[in-house]
C-alpha cells in the first residue's frame, strides 16, 4: 500500500509580510507550510518539525542563508533546500547550489514558481527515499 505523503514546506525569510502572504497562499493550495524569520529559528524548528522542502532566503540578518543551508544539510541531508535570492546575485545562487541546495528562485518569486520548484524538490526527495528503501530491502534479503 502506498501512502501519499503531504509535502511540508518551511519558508525562511526575514520579511514578515512575504512569509505571511506566501504561507497563506500555500495553505490555500493544500500544502502544509510553516515559517521561520531567521536561519537560527529554522534550525530550532527543524528539531521539532518534519519538513520536506525549505525555501530559504540568502540575505538575512544574523545567520545568512548560505550558513543556514550548510547546517541544515549537515544535520538533515534529506531535506531539499531551495535558495531565495532577492538581489539577483549569481554568486550566492552558485554558492548555494555548491553547498547542497536543490535549486534557487529570484525575488520577487510568484507562488506558481515557488510551488513548481517545491514540488520538483519534493519529488526528488521521494525518489531518493524510494531508492534507499529498495537498497535496504535488497540488503536485508541477502543476509
Amino acid at each position: 500500500m502506498v501512502t501519499m505523503v503531504k509535502m511540508r514546506i518551511m519558508l525562511v525569510d526575514d520579511e514578515e509580510r512575504f512569509l505571511q502572504t506566501t504561507q497563506k497562499m500555500l495553505i490555500k493550495q493544500g500544502y502544509d507550510a510553516i515559517t521561520a524569520t531567521s536561519g537560527e529559528e529554522s534550525l530550532l524548528k527543524l528539531e521539532q518539525e518534519l519538513v520536506h522542502v525549505i525555501i530559504l532566503d540568502v540575505k538575512m540578518p544574523g545567520m545568512g542563508g548560505i550558513e543556514a543551508l550548510k547546517q541544515i544539510k549537515q544535520k538533515y541531508p534529506m531535506i531539499e533546500v531551495i535558495m531565495l535570492t532577492g538581489h539577483g546575485t549569481a554568486e550566492s545562487a552558485v554558492e548555494g547550489l555548491k553547498s547542497g541546495a536543490t535549486d534557487y528562485l529570484t525575488k520577487p518569486a510568484n507562488i506558481e514558481d515557488i510551488v513548481a520548484k517545491a514540488e520538483e524538490a519534493f519529488n526528488k526527495r521521494l525518489a531518493l527515499e524510494e531508492k534507499i528503501r529498495l537498497v535496504e530491502t535488497l540488503k536485508d534479503s541477502h543476509i
